[in-house]
């Protein structure tokens, strides 16, 4: 089963129905994303996965911050989560990097969410695929992903 297709049927199991964006040229960075829905890049809520002590750790965050491994997702985590490479994160949540949603995961990742996101009235997600997006409120993203809320984002000077 393609990504997009596991997602949707993870949705369905949920009891949502999404609203769906395609763009067949893809989204590869949050910048294109942002650009493609007309949207800021602090509206994307990217997803990236990190290897864990126990197993995979997927990080949602904006897409305008960067992501403190060493300070911020050490205190969350109680230890440095590694870099995962693209045949990690496939394997263990079923998805390709570029197309990581949010929830949906196959096996049970720890999932954290960027507190900077429940700034949003609304943002944007991958749905399984490099070409497919969606939109939800922050508060129901942090429901549905069963994520817990804390700051991961790196704090500029």
């Amino acid at each position: 089963m393609d990504g997009h297709k596991r997602w949707l049927a993870a949705c369905a199991a949920l009891g949502l129905e999404p609203e769906v964006a395609t763009y067949p040229a893809g989204t590869a960075t949050s910048a294109d994303a942002a650009a493609a829905l007309g949207c800021t890049v602090a509206q994307i809520a990217k997803s990236v996965v990190f290897v864990g002590e126990e197993g995979p750790v997927v990080v949602i965050a904006s897409g305008a911050d960067r992501i403190d491994r060493k300070k911020r997702l050490r205190k969350a985590l109680g230890h440095k989560p590694g870099m995962a490479d693209a045949a990690y994160v496939e394997r263990t949540v079923g998805y390709k990097v570029g197309g990581v949603p949010p929830f949906g995961h196959i096996g049970a990742p720890v999932v954290l969410m960027d507190t900077a996101l429940l700034e949003h009235d609304e943002v944007w997600a991958a749905a399984g695929s490099s070409t497919t997006v969606f939109r939800i409120r922050p508060e129901d993203l942090l429901r549905v992903s069963g994520a817990t809320a804390c700051e991961v984002r790196e704090v500029r000077a």
